[in-house]
């Protein structure tokens, strides 16, 4: 994993999840082929974390399935 101090500055088309709340306080992935790219809406020229798609894909997995929801 590593990041960039600026998001704006990655040649990325940002989205957000359909299922977010119309409010800014989101998370927005953007993707290529060497990174997933993952930003704060509240903050799009902030920092961003890049993560290998492989990491990505089974983050979000283990976010479906559950496994990080508090009780």
């Amino acid at each position: 994993m590593s990041h960039v101090d600026r998001a704006s500055d990655l040649a990325i088309r940002w989205r957000k999840s359909s299922r977010s709340a119309q409010g800014s306080e989101c998370v927005e992935v953007g993707a290529t082929a060497e990174f997933a790219a993952i930003r704060d809406s509240k903050n799009p020229a902030g920092p961003a974390l890049l993560i290998v798609p492989g990491v990505y894909a089974a983050m979000v997995q283990a976010i479906k399935a559950g496994r990080f929801d508090q009780a």
